[in-house]
């Protein structure tokens, strides 16, 4: 599979995907692959729009030198489907609500962020829990990514 643009999702997009695009986007730049591979975040709820990622996600990222300052949530949109070559969601409830707005013919883009890492994983919600939450999460992330940058680097992109 050879993809040039790839977003994370989650419910609100304040933990899981910004977190994720910080992950990828850091692998990315030290893969020198940053300006040939375009990565964003999305949520699939509106809950969030304009805010940045919770503090949390934010000091754990930092604590691994990953800044997500930056990052504004916003929620997945049907022009994302066709931007996108993969549309990657954080939990099988997530995945089922891009798999409902999502054209059929365009479904085949959508995955689990953990699919790297074999069966249907998902990455918990750490929004409601303690701080090694996020910990966990960037644990999980850290993996995936490593996983999709290796697919990208058996399939490279043309130069």
């Amino acid at each position: 599979m050879t993809f040039r643009s790839i977003l994370f999702v989650c419910h609100g997009n304040i933990c899981r995907s910004p977190t994720a695009e910080g992950v990828m986007r850091a692998k990315l730049e030290e893969a020198g692959l940053s300006l040939q591979i375009e990565v964003d975040s999305a949520g699939t709820h509106d809950y969030h729009v304009g805010e940045a990622p919770d503090p949390r996600s934010q000091q754990a990222a930092r604590r691994r030198g990953y800044d997500l300052s930056a990052q504004r949530a916003r929620q997945v949109c049907l022009a994302d489907f066709e931007r996108f070559d993969l549309v990657l969601a954080a939990d099988l409830r997530n995945l089922t609500a891009l798999r409902q707005h999502c054209p059929p013919a365009l479904r085949h883009k959508l995955a689990l962020m953990l699919a790297p890492l074999g069966g249907n994983r998902e990455v918990p919600d750490p929004y409601y829990g303690g701080e090694s939450g996020f910990d966990h999460v960037l644990d999980l992330l850290e993996a995936a990514c490593d996983g999709w940058l290796e697919r990208l680097q058996q399939d490279p992109l043309p130069r």
